[in-house]
């Protein structure tokens, strides 16, 4: 009986690395040779899996299988139902989930696996359209399907050229090919991206500024003809107070900011006759804002940029709808500070008005 040596290593350092070495660029020189395989069976099975009413089974045995669990799930995410069926699971009861409206997707490299060969003719009368990614369309799975997408003939990357590597790197890519290719078929953008994916970095970088946003009724509010004084006893709200009233005119436009440090600076400079004034003759009335419906990256990344604690929401017309509050964002921030990755550049971002060289110290204290 063989037995796995121990002890001293047979091979040097460098011999290692070497060998790893040549299972890269086997593998990659197999995904290579799929750039040159793509037919018109593979625009066929696309189309098919875009104009499905139903879902895309994906199944397959051992390694095919580990791999087709993945192409079911980015499938999934990227906007085309899916989910994977094992071969021997069907015939005993789980073919019950296939119906006439699904496409089946069957991974095999060689098309010759056993329990994989026997339950065809079930795949077959159970569901619309079944496609194939195997090695010849020749091959028992390639000939009872509608749609072939060939592999050709792959030298694995292992020393004994029999554990699936190479075959499985590039059936992976190929499936990855199809998903995405669908994916961008159906025009599946950035906020469909977010739909499916709530949660983790993806998610957070993908929130918008109003699933973050403390709403007008959490907010302190109030007409910019009132003074100071009625202001402050007239807006105190219940639970955390933001350190910011937010000021609207008569056409209830925001027109203005007042923070806790402006009214510190009023108070220090023994100003107390202003408490009296109308507020619009302190209040900001250069801000920022971030316009509802932006992505909360985007009103983070302003935050920081200018060293803000407050950032106004507004609609379109520039109605306040509520307000960031850097309190609410601590656990986002501290979250994503080390994993960032590229996301679109800002957008439906603001001045108001659009003079920025200006902004009031007192937005950013």
């Amino acid at each position: 009986m063989a037995r796995i040596a121990t002890g001293q290593l047979p091979i040097t350092r460098q011999e290692q690395i070497d060998f790893a070495v040549h299972v890269l660029q086997r593998e990659a020189e197999a995904i290579a040779s799929l750039v040159h395989s793509l037919d018109e069976s593979f625009l066929e099975a696309a189309e098919q899996i875009y104009k499905c009413t139903g879902a895309v089974i994906v199944s397959g045995i051992g390694k095919a299988g580990l791999v087709g669990r993945k192409i079911s799930a980015t499938l999934a995410s990227t906007g085309t139902p899916s989910h994977f069926l094992h071969p021997s699971e069907a015939i005993h009861g789980d073919l019950g989930m296939l119906t006439s409206r699904d496409i089946l997707l069957v991974l095999s490299y060689s098309g010759e696996t056993e329990e994989l060969v026997r339950v065809l003719p079930c795949f077959r009368r159970q569901a619309a359209r079944l496609i194939a990614i195997t090695r010849h369309r020749h091959s028992s799975l390639g000939r009872q399907s509608d749609h072939v997408l060939e592999m050709g003939e792959i030298r694995e990357a292992c020393s004994l050229k029999l554990a699936p590597s190479s075959s499985t790197a590039a059936m992976m890519a190929l499936g990855d090919a199809l998903a995405l290719l669908v994916s961008h078929m159906r025009g599946f953008a950035a906020d469909d991206f977010a739909r499916y994916h709530p949660g983790g970095n993806l998610g957070r970088q993908l929130m918008k500024v109003e699933e973050a946003m403390r709403p007008l009724d959490q907010c302190r509010i109030a007409r910019d003809h009132l003074t100071i004084r009625e202001i402050l006893v007239s807006v105190s709200r219940p639970g955390r107070r933001s350190g910011a009233i937010l000021l609207v005119d008569d056409c209830d436009r925001l027109c203005g900011i007042f923070t806790d440090s402006d009214l510190a600076k009023v108070l220090e400079q023994r100003r107390d006759e202003v408490l009296d004034r109308p507020i619009s003759e302190v209040m900001t009335k250069k801000f920022l804002t971030v316009q509802y419906g932006s992505r909360l990256s985007d009103a983070i990344e302003l935050l920081g940029r200018y060293k803000i604690s407050e950032l106004p929401v507004t609609d379109e017309i520039g109605r306040a709808t509520g307000i960031i509050d850097i309190t609410d964002l601590v656990g986002v921030i501290t979250e994503d500070k080390a994993a960032k990755e590229d996301v679109p550049p800002p957008r439906l971002l603001k001045f108001n008005p659009q003079e920025t060289e200006s902004l009031n110290d007192s937005q950013g204290s």
